[in-house]
């Protein structure tokens, strides 16, 4: 059975499988490995471990990274902001609508990725002309999202802390207007909206917990209105018990009157039970407010 490992080529990225071909490593260590860009330096995460059928045939890791390894990085660190910098001059000089985010540079410089946001389709070709005449190298865009943009670039939201997705989230998951209703906030674009422009991604946190808080308070509900049902029928057998041997003048009540007193026990009971609901229900808002 291979021996697997998880590594991670940038900080909140994807956790990818490597094989590791009898090269020991442990968790924190530094290796080269092949990712979906080129040769690439990346971080391991999750230590050894066992796949019986792996689904693909996962690539394996080519070596520990070593000094000459670590030096070329940063080389390739200064290489990254000379080819930003030339890129910004050629999109401005051809007034091309787009927006540079990034550039990346893999180990071995045999290509130059080019991330960038636009609104739409961009024709860059001449563009990528320039840059490969001055580079000598592969050219690759890439066109990126605007929460792909924040993740690279990063920030403060407006809770005052970094931005979620630049510090540990790793994928994005949907997020939709219906979980700020459900939390019963204001429905005000400008204070659900993160540095992308999206609604933000810490709407949906608590959207599951309080999904899984209100079917478990409608199944204590049923619980309890099943036991106070219970409790009602004893109740009003005390109340039937309590006519028959009375004072002779109460006899004379009719007896589907019975049915009455416990149709009206069961309204009081009822309506008892649900402002005790709405009262909890309002402590536990103020609770999470605070």
């Amino acid at each position: 059975m291979p021996k697997i490992i998880g590594i991670r080529f940038k900080q909140c990225g994807r956790i990818y499988d490597f094989e590791a071909d009898g090269i020991e490593v442990t968790k924190g260590d530094l290796v080269v490995a092949e990712s979906e860009f080129g040769l690439s330096i990346g971080n391991v995460i999750i230590e050894r471990n066992t796949i019986d059928n792996p689904e693909v045939e996962l690539k394996k890791i080519i070596r520990k990274a070593t000094e000459e390894d670590l030096t070329q990085k940063e080389e390739n660190n200064k290489l990254e902001v000379e080819a930003k910098d030339y890129c910004l001059e050629r999109i401005m000089a051809r007034g091309l609508p787009m927006k540079l985010v990034s550039t990346e540079v893999t180990l071995d410089r045999k290509r130059i990725i080019f991330f960038f946001t636009a609104e739409k389709r961009i024709d860059f070709r001449e563009l990528v002309k320039d840059l490969a005449a001055r580079f000598k190298t592969r050219i690759e865009m890439r066109q990126i999202g605007v929460r792909d943009e924040a993740k690279m670039i990063g920030g403060i939201g407006i809770c005052g802390k970094e931005l979620c997705c630049a510090k540990f989230l790793t994928i994005f998951e949907p997020i939709s207007i219906k979980m700020a209703k459900k939390q019963e906030l204001i429905l005000n674009t400008g204070k659900l909206s993160g540095l992308c422009g999206r609604l933000m991604c810490c709407l949906g946190y608590e959207y599951d917990e309080m999904l899984t808080e209100s079917i478990s308070l409608s199944e204590e509900d049923s619980i309890s209105i099943t036991e106070d049902a219970e409790e009602l029928e004893t109740i009003v057998s005390q109340v039937d018990s309590a006519v028959e041997v009375n004072e002779p003048e109460i006899k004379i009540i009719p007896k589907k009157s019975s049915q009455e007193i416990e149709a009206a026990l069961r309204q009081e009971q009822k309506k008892g039970f649900r402002n005790f609901l709405v009262h909890r229900k309002k402590r536990r808002k103020r609770s999470h407010k605070k």
